[in-house]
């Protein structure tokens, strides 16, 4: 577990030197390159989310949802998941928000996050 939370960590902190470089567009190119490395699910999907989680208590900065996102779906399909991040809108308030889902199913967030956010994008 604790290579997972460290791999976690250098994830967020390589997602985050994107953003700080003000191209969002690199974050989608990054995630969208990454490829499932294994067919077998080499880890359990709920474990690796949860090495995600420590890794941005453990971070330095608040971690914002669109690189946990790329993280954790990175961080999936390393591991054979066939992760999706997905970001979406509402448009009042207008919010925008991501998150991973796998087979249509949210993993690193709450159930009803797609009843709240149109889905916008998917990679």
């Amino acid at each position: 577990m604790r290579r997972h939370i460290i791999e976690s960590w250098l994830l967020l902190l390589y997602f985050d030197c994107l953003l700080r470089l003000g191209d969002s567009d690199r974050i989608y190119r990054a995630v969208r390159k990454s490829t499932i490395r294994s067919t077998a699910k080499e880890e359990c999907a709920t474990q690796l989310c949860h090495a995600i989680d420590l890794a941005c208590v453990f971070y330095f900065k608040r971690v914002l949802c669109l690189h946990r996102s790329a993280a954790t779906t990175v961080l999936l399909r390393r591991y054979g998941w066939n992760a999706q991040m997905v970001i979406g809108a509402q448009v009042f308030p207008f919010q925008s928000h991501a998150w991973v889902e796998i087979d249509g199913r949210v993993v690193n967030d709450k159930p009803y996050i797609t009843e709240m956010f149109q889905a916008l994008e998917r990679c």
